[in-house]
């Protein structure tokens, strides 16, 4: 560790993001001063998309959902990433 980083009292929340804005943390720590955190409680960020289909691929995307007892837009997304990083 580089050295000591003395963080004030701030008066209000303005005070603390300024005091963050121009202090530059690579003066008080190096890379070997962090642990690898992990969040298994986070969720990714979702947004809904619209997208059109042929009747008869939802139709049968939505049979093979039944099939193995998920939700078949849960399905789509298995597909999906399963395409993209190619599992």
């Amino acid at each position: 560790m580089k050295k000591n980083l003395k963080i004030p009292k701030f008066k209000d929340e303005e005070e603390e993001i300024r005091f963050w804005a121009k202090t530059d943390l690579s003066e008080y720590f190096e890379n070997r001063d962090f642990e690898r955190a992990s969040f298994p409680n986070l969720k990714p960020t979702t947004r809904s998309i619209s997208i059109r289909l042929p009747e008869y691929l939802l139709n049968r995307i939505k049979e093979t959902a039944n099939e193995i007892n998920i939700p078949y837009q849960s399905l789509i997304k298995n597909y999906l990433k399963k395409a993209v990083f190619k599992d």
